[in-house]
């Protein structure tokens, strides 16, 4: 699964590959919200991201549906 992390006053938001559901990586914001520490999650490779967690303004979540090839379907004959 994709998450796209907007920060306040970035232009770019960041994108993360993860295999940890929506709902763990939710748990995760609010706890380091509430405590006042930095967010993390770490990608499909074992790379860690680490925002403030003050400074999250969204998460997005996206499926992770692979890449598409070709030009699309031939309609049958």
């Amino acid at each position: 699964m994709e998450v796209k992390i907007g920060v306040q006053n970035a232009a770019r938001e960041l994108s993360v590959e993860t295999d940890q559901e929506p709902d763990d990586v939710l748990k995760s914001l609010e706890s380091s919200i509430s405590d006042e520490t930095v967010f993390s999650i770490t990608d499909e490779k074992g790379r860690t991201v680490a925002v403030p967690a003050d400074k999250v303004a969204y998460l997005y979540f996206t499926a992770d549906t692979g890449r598409k090839v070709g030009f699309g379907l031939v309609a049958g004959n």
